[in-house]
């Protein structure tokens, strides 16, 4: 019998937990807290700009590295953290933050090299180490006293070896909502120029921090300038998730080996729409102050609800998300209970141990999407009463 076409490193990552919970709550027509993307469109202004540029005719390749509006307009959001680009050699479009982190990994690392990820972690990380054919080297997160995950960083210095070449870092962080302090940054900073590693930083959280909290990009702290490739996107500023316009900023060295990787996956996407970012970014940060405050809202809201229906809430500090325990219910295997959600009570949610490779630790919690309308929050919450 033949061997299963699919080279081994890439057989675990046959299907996403996404895909099977969007099916799943399409066929028992559930409220879908599962995905993270909003069911609000974003500003009006950004989407005549889409629209005029779509009649208007750019609807061909635009520039390699992205149009030129749209690289100047990354770069002096940019400089909102102290950090300077040159937007013709230091920026690179890219068909969303995923294309951006893979298109990374595979033009920065090889077999043999080591990728520090932290758990838990957004699922296509471990699928973009694999397909660089580099080894990922797992740590995970330490409770604070005050209920907050932060990175365990005796843990961090442990998992460098004479092999580590980068290591990948989400802050404000999916899928627990923890945003990482800049004490623990610098240290982390600290440890890769002492080790002469490179950080991958996936920040497209960035403007969605609660509570008055800070968002501190990795590259800006001493020292990791030249050696951060720092990753964002329009789609979760902006309410645009399905247009997925994200972008690296970087040293012209580094960005230069990213681009060399990314011009044979997609050379270009999202033409017609790089205009309408470039005018978000220079003209609707208001508008995204307004979304930050509403997000926080409806992360209050869901979290109450949870709470009342019996849950174990996790504070959450950024993103689209809130953790919750299922213990207090009764139930010892939130994957378990996941997977019978949609049918149950016509609710999807997400185990958060799809997301580690150390499963049992995660697995007595869920994560519940609140990027939706309140009216969308309330009714999966009253479905959410029923288990209790």
């Amino acid at each position: 019998m033949r061997e299963p076409a699919l080279v081994p490193r890439l057989r675990p990552f046959t299907a996403t937990v996404f895909a099977e919970m969007t099916a799943l709550a399409v066929r028992h027509d559930a409220v879908n807290l599962g995905q993270g993307f909003p069911d609000t469109d974003g500003p009006a202004g950004m989407l005549e700009t889409a629209k005029n540029s779509l009649f208007g005719g750019d609807n061909q390749y635009p520039p390699g590295p992205g149009r030129p509006e749209l690289r100047a307009a990354i770069a002096r959001h940019r400089q909102r953290y102290g950090t300077d680009y040159d937007p013709d050699t230091e920026v690179l479009v890219t068909a969303g933050a995923t294309e951006a982190i893979t298109a990374t990994l595979l033009a920065l690392t090889e077999a043999g090299d080591e990728v520090i990820v932290v758990e838990p972690y957004y699922d296509s990380y471990a699928a973009a180490v694999a397909m660089a054919g580099a080894q990922r080297r797992v740590i995970g997160l330490t409770e604070a006293g005050d209920g907050r995950l932060e990175l365990d960083l005796d843990a961090f210095r442990a998992a460098i070896t004479p092999r580590t070449r980068a290591v990948l870092l989400n802050s404000p962080h999916n899928p627990t909502g923890t945003v990482f302090s800049r004490a623990q940054l610098s240290e982390v900073a600290r440890l890769c120029v002492e080790h002469d590693l490179v950080a991958v930083t996936d920040e497209v959280y960035e403007h969605l921090v609660f509570d008055g909290g800070e968002h501190v990009p990795l590259a800006s702290l001493p020292g990791m300038r030249e050696r951060t490739v720092a990753i964002s996107s329009a789609g979760k500023t902006f309410n645009c998730t399905g247009w997925k316009i994200g972008w690296v900023c970087s040293s012209a060295e580094l960005v230069a080996a990213v681009k060399a990787a990314k011009q044979f996956i997609t050379f270009v996407s999202g033409g017609p729409l790089q205009p309408a970012v470039a005018y978000a970014l220079e003209n609707e940060l208001d508008w995204v102050e307004d979304l930050r405050t509403s997000l926080q809202e409806k992360r209050d809201r869901l979290s109450a609800g949870l709470a009342d229906a019996g849950f174990a809430v996790r504070p959450s500090f950024g993103t689209y998300f809130v953790t919750a325990d299922v213990r207090p219910l009764g139930f010892s295997d939130a994957a378990e209970l996941a997977w019978a959600l949609p049918e149950r009570v016509g609710v999807v949610a997400v185990p958060v141990n799809v997301f580690t490779d150390h499963p049992d630790e995660w697995k007595h919690l869920l994560r519940f999407a609140f990027c939706k309308r309140n009216e969308v929050i309330d009714e999966a919450v009253e479905r959410l009463r029923k288990l209790v």
